[in-house]
């Protein structure tokens, strides 16, 4: 009896030292994934409430700008309107980084160090190529349309009408057909030929009324610029890390490791969430 008591108090003992031991990491996984995972989990909740008060305010406005005519511009070909084909471009570069970075974890766990390089250098590639379009996109609002946090010349119109100025902000020829707008179009502003002052558009509605085209929402220049570049503050730091990473595996300073390249696998999860996120900045911004 003495020993059967001892049996079970000794498989007791051995069982809380299993429990208690601290060599079984939560959830499988690392404290250093799972760090990762409670950063990108606050993360997300900053984003989410960036693209609900852009939501509320959207459809709070009757005259918010239309994506298909803020983003209808492409490069090399300014006079061309091809709306939403360039930020489309610009979500395949990106989703399709994150497939090369699902490579490069893949052959961290084979612990093939020139495939990890391999894939995370074309990783990287697309972080640049998708700064770049995003910098060119920036630079067009700003420079070309003058859009800023301050003033939206994008807007839509309340009814139908013509214009009295060309786009150049020349007044019509007498016999010239002067381009027409409808309930729910955008426009731009244009420079006066005369001054250099970039104002609104002349207009003149069917009813005989006159006027100049109001600018639209403050907010949405605003918004823009502090929730794409919040995005894209993202995508350049984890450019720089996916860089130091790389050049890390290159020198080989994860092979003595032998745990998988569990680094390039944390800062995919880093990389995976700037993907995603964008696919929501795009739903929101640019369709609807």
């Amino acid at each position: 009896m003495s020993s059967e008591a001892t049996a079970v108090h000794a498989h007791g003992h051995d069982t809380d030292e299993h429990l208690w031991d601290g060599g079984t990491p939560p959830f499988k996984a690392s404290y250093g994934k799972l760090m990762m995972w409670y950063f990108l989990l606050t993360d997300a909740f900053t984003f989410a409430g960036f693209l609900i008060a852009y939501g509320a305010l959207r459809f709070s406005s009757p005259i918010w700008p239309v994506p298909d005519v803020v983003f209808e511009k492409i490069p090399f070909f300014p006079e061309v309107k091809a709306p939403l084909v360039f930020v489309t471009f610009m979500t395949f570069v990106l989703i399709a980084s994150s497939v090369t970075m699902v490579r490069a974890v893949q052959e961290g766990q084979r612990e093939n160090k020139n495939g990890v390089v391999f894939w995370m250098f074309l990783t990287i590639l697309g972080g640049a190529t998708f700064l770049s379009c995003q910098a060119w996109e920036w630079k067009t609002l700003i420079v070309d349309e003058h859009t800023t946090i301050h003033t939206n010349p994008f807007s839509a119109h309340t009814e139908a009408g013509h214009f009295l100025e060309d786009a150049h902000g020349h007044p019509y020829e007498a016999g010239a057909t002067a381009e027409t707008f409808r309930e729910g179009d955008g426009y731009l502003i244009h420079q006066d030929h005369e001054t250099g002052e970039w104002i609104q558009r002349a207009y003149e509605t069917e009813s005989g009324t006159k006027g100049r085209l109001q600018f639209g929402p403050k907010a949405f220049g605003a918004l823009f610029f502090f929730i794409t570049g919040f995005h894209g503050f993202h995508v350049f730091s984890g450019v720089c890390f996916l860089l130091i990473i790389m050049l890390n595996a290159a020198s080989g300073t994860y092979v003595k490791r032998k745990n998988g390249y569990e680094m390039v696998e944390k800062i995919g999860l880093y990389w995976h969430f700037v993907d995603l996120v964008w696919v929501f900045v795009f739903l929101v911004f640019y369709l609807l």
